[in-house]
């Protein structure tokens, strides 16, 4: 034929002889011949440009149905434009037989969208067999649109048209695959009562009530149909059967198998399967055996998949060893491997790692250890009893070692390669691990030579692990032989443990050994990481001063590395501590000039230090960086701030930036209240100080024994003794009195002797002294 010619050319001497000839009845034809959809539109789309020939409607149906077939949507839309363009009248038959080819598709809004087109350009007057075929293509579609149906019937009503079985038809799917249960039980009771109802019907009512998980209705629809001689076919009754058997209504399912056989349907292994499956998600192990058995009496051979579902859905060796006992002529090395994992879960669940344990030891010939198993008796006598695979020892290792049983996991891995196996890397890990939880690093190392010589390569974990390990020991010496250990596999020490080990050093007060061993891994020719380096900055500092934390940190920079926040934060911190905020001002901006963002808490570190040195007003242009950056003041900052200013004898701008950080709901902690009490005291505030102290009882935050004696020292200082001694009492009778190891022990007496030597106080005094509310002090001498 010409057009199945390679290559094909429009300009074929031959098709220049036979392009007068064409008519549509000839070309509906010839495309009704080809077996290729790409060739038909090939032909279709050469003959629409002929000139003299014009297409109708029959052969864009042609056409429509062979892309319709091929699932050629894009080629599809494109016809639809052209029916439209060439503006073709149409019978209602033919427009209807277009429609129902795009529904096929899957293009029910083009479907839609040409329907009303043709109509509105006069191309066609729909009739009820056009709507029909309209509703069926809208009930094909996965988003069907309830709202489109009813508007669609309402369109048929106002022009006449009389509902039939193929209106309601699409209608009932739509209700149906939107979950208007109450819509469609109304339809389907229409169709009823007229007297339509069929085969087809009935399987979209009764699958749906499936879907919704309706079983009990689904069933009694069937027992209706039956009642009406409407069989319902195989297909059906398979699809329902998976249905009820998903909802757990095995008794449904089984009951629907029973009609299924009774009408001669024989079932087939896919439909056993799912029954089987029910069954042993039930647990009902009887029945799932006397199906199998039912099978085998059918001479269907039962799969791999159904001896599965058997296997895996029991877990209690006594179930298993009445499974084996019935599949055992059945079973392959798989399914063998099944039993085994269903085993180990089982006796995992319930914790019984000792009798997995045994098990093993059991299938390896080691009887003494707590007799033998009726499943592996049975599968040694059927000569299948084989080893578990890798993948299920490594469960029953991974759960010895979980239970604490590490020493029995060492021995089944030893027996396990004593019987010609070798041991999945994950089984030596496990082991590993679970050894160095417990600080067995030499063992761990012991295990690691083992494992080396079994031919299993070591992981990164593995590793890693015993890294930890030695790190957690403070062994850097033997961190540093594994570090070697690591270098030649290839292999990355993991940072948390290398800083571990730097802190643990520091605290031990080895922060110099912390640095050699920075230098030694250096050398392993492993990159340096700051967190670690910071850990050690952070461990000279404390333990052999500020400068030796500096001294290390710009050996880093020298050596290419470039300090990260915490780094800079670290020295600061320590800088401002020591009085140094100079130089931690220096510090501070060549962080700032490296494009880091200093945090909250380094702002902090530096306004506290500038307020400690006196330099109150360059604390507080740290405030004003602070908002430059989009950082927000915390309690701590305005606690260092509200210490500072009352330190200047600025009690009064305290006390606004109290106020402002309230407004910012920003709320003073404890020691944010004392700061300012005893700050507004020593400002000679003493009748402020008292309103933030009751403040402070109010929130029930309690005070010590600093703020009563700042309050007392200040009422005292403005000769306000009654206040002052007021104060005094409260801090005796609340038990505040400062015992004489605490620092502010010699104010305390200092105050006690101003009022032992008044007589409006010494009275009441000498009574706190004899009620044993004040402790032996060297002042009573005085009374």
């Amino acid at each position: 034929m010409i057009f199945t010619r390679q290559p094909f050319s429009p300009d074929d001497p031959e098709l220049l002889i036979l392009s007068p000839e064409l008519n549509t009845k000839v070309v509906e034809t010839v495309l009704n011949g080809f077996k290729r959809w790409g060739l038909a539109y090939l032909f279709f789309n050469w003959a629409s440009k002929q000139e003299g020939y014009r297409n109708d409607m029959y052969a864009y149906n042609a056409m429509a149905s062979i892309l319709s077939r091929a699932r050629q949507n894009a080629s599809l839309k494109a016809l639809v434009v052209d029916v439209l363009n060439s503006r073709c009248f149409m019978s209602p038959g033919a427009f209807g037989f277009f429609i129902r080819c795009l529904g096929n598709a899957g293009l029910v809004d083009e479907a839609s969208s040409v329907f009303d087109r043709v109509r509105e350009m006069g191309l066609c007057v729909p009739n009820a067999y056009t709507y029909n075929c309209l509703l069926e293509a809208i009930s094909k579609s996965n988003s069907s649109s309830v709202e489109l149906v009813e508007a669609r019937l309402k369109e048929m009503r106002d022009c006449g048209f009389h509902f039939d079985k193929f209106t309601l038809t699409p209608v009932l799917q739509v209700y149906c695959n939107t979950g208007k249960s109450e819509r469609a039980l109304s339809v389907f009771n229409e169709i009823l009562s007229r007297g339509w109802l069929d085969e087809h019907i009935s399987t979209i009512l009764v699958v749906s009530f499936c879907k919704w998980g309706q079983v009990d209705k689904a069933f009694e629809l069937i027992e209706m149909l039956e009642e009406r001689d409407i069989r319902l076919n195989y297909k059906t009754y398979c699809v329902l059967i998976h249905g009820f058997v998903k909802e757990s209504r095995i008794d449904k399912a089984f009951q629907l198998f029973e009609k299924m056989r009774r009408m001669g349907m024989n079932a087939d292994i896919a439909l056993y399967d799912v029954l089987i499956g029910g069954l042993c998600k039930h647990k009902d192990l009887e029945m799932a055996l006397s199906l199998y058995l039912e099978i085998k009496r059918s001479g269907i051979p039962p799969d791999r998949g159904i001896l599965g579902k058997l296997l895996c859905s029991f877990s209690e060796e006594s179930e298993l060893s009445r499974i084996t006992e019935v599949i055992i002529g059945d079973i392959d090395k798989k399914s063998v491997m099944l039993l085994y994992k269903s085993l180990f879960e089982g006796f995992i669940r319930n914790d019984l790692v000792h009798e997995a344990y045994s098990f093993i030891q059991n299938l390896m010939g080691n009887y003494e250890s707590d007799g033998v198993s009726e499943i592996v008796k049975l599968l040694k006598d059927h000569n299948k009893a084989i080893l578990p695979d890798s993948d299920s020892l490594s469960i029953v290792i991974n759960c010895l070692v979980k239970a604490n049983k590490v020493d029995m996991a060492v021995t089944l891995l030893h027996d396990i390669v004593q019987n010609g196996l070798i041991p999945g890397p994950m089984m030596y890990n496990n082991i590993i691990e679970g050894m160095c939880k417990e600080g067995r690093s030499e063992e761990s190392l012991k295990l690691l030579g083992e494992m080396k010589d079994a031919g299993v390569e070591p992981s990164q974990f593995t590793l890693n692990c015993i890294y930890g390990c030695l790190a957690e020991r403070c062994d850097f010496v033997g961190a540093l032989d594994l570090l070697k250990k690591m270098r030649f596999y290839g292999f990355e020490p993991w940072i948390k443990h290398t800083t571990f080990l730097v802190k643990k050093l520091c605290e031990n007060g080895r922060a110099v050994d912390a640095c050699k061993y920075l230098d030694d891994v250096a050398g392993e020719g492993f990159l340096g990481h700051m967190v670690a380096s910071t850990a050690a900055i952070d461990g000279l500092i404390k333990n052999e001063g500020v400068d030796r934390g500096l001294e290390l940190f710009r050996d880093i920079c020298a050596n290419g590395h470039c300090p990260d926040v915490i780094a800079y934060h670290v020295l600061i911190k320590a800088l401002c501590k020591a009085c140094r905020t100079m130089e931690a001002d220096i510090l501070f901006n060549e962080m700032v000039s490296k494009g880091l963002k200093p945090t909250v808490a380094t702002y902090n570190s530096m306004i506290d230090g500038w307020c400690k040195e006196g330099e109150i007003d360059r604390g507080l242009s740290c405030i004003v960086r602070m908002y430059e950056d989009e950082k927000n003041p915390d309690v701590i900052t305005y606690t260092s701030l509200i210490h500072g200013l009352c330190a200047s004898g600025r009690p009064s701008e305290a006390i606004f930036r109290w106020n402002e950080m309230k407004g910012k709901d920003c709320y003073p902690n404890r020691i944010t209240f004392m700061a300012l009490i005893q700050g507004l005291c020593k400002c000679g505030w003493s009748g402020e100080a008292l309103v933030y102290f009751r403040e402070m009882e109010e929130k029930e935050m309690e005070p010590d024994s600093a703020v009563y004696l700042s309050l007392v020292s200040s009422f005292l200082s403005s000769e306000n003794i009654n206040a002052g001694f007021g104060i005094f009492r409260e801090m005796v009778h609340k038990g505040r009195f400062p015992v004489s190891v605490d620092r502010n022990y010699m104010l305390a007496v200092n105050v006690t002797s101003k009022f032992v030597e008044d007589l409006r106080t010494s009275c009441y005094l000498t009574c706190l002294i004899k009620d044993g509310r004040i402790p032996i002090l060297a002042v009573v001498s005085r009374i």
